[in-house]
């Protein structure tokens, strides 16, 4: 790489091709990772849940975690979200309407010990999930 007194053009075209060669780069200016995304982008979705399914935990831990098959309205797409508190997943139910969110886990993948969820309930039919579980809302009859 030239160091001359005019190669800051030449010095300046290389750094912008050889940004390239930096993944977290490439995938951001391709898009790849919201295309990849069931959310594609946002950080809520709402969806329909299709069915309560229990995931088992990864070792060492041993337990079944209560999570629901979501399919997302805006694109269709299915997804398991995750059911947290402790009997959550009896305020859910089938054909209810939900909105979930990222699990928190790095680059948006799992977290813990549940293999394959990436996405958390946080409500259900427009009511918080976590206030239903704490007893301070009841679930809308409907």
């Amino acid at each position: 790489m030239g160091n001359g007194k005019f190669a800051a053009r030449k010095q300046k075209r290389d750094a912008n091709n050889n940004r390239w060669h930096d993944t977290g780069y490439a995938r951001r200016q391709l898009g790849l990772d919201v295309k990849a995304d069931p959310l594609e982008g946002a950080p809520q979705g709402r969806g329909i849940v299709l069915e309560k399914v229990g995931v088992e935990a990864k070792q060492p831990n041993s337990a079944i975690r209560k999570c629901v098959r979501v399919q997302l309205i805006k694109n269709g797409r299915q997804v398991t979200a995750f059911a947290v508190g402790d009997g959550a997943i009896n305020f859910i139910d089938e054909h209810d309407e939900v909105e979930i969110e990222g699990i928190g886990g790095r680059l948006g993948r799992s977290k813990g010990d549940i293999p394959g969820v990436r996405f958390v309930v946080t409500k259900v039919n427009n009511v918080s999930l976590r206030e239903m579980v704490t007893g301070r809302k009841e679930k809308p009859r409907r």
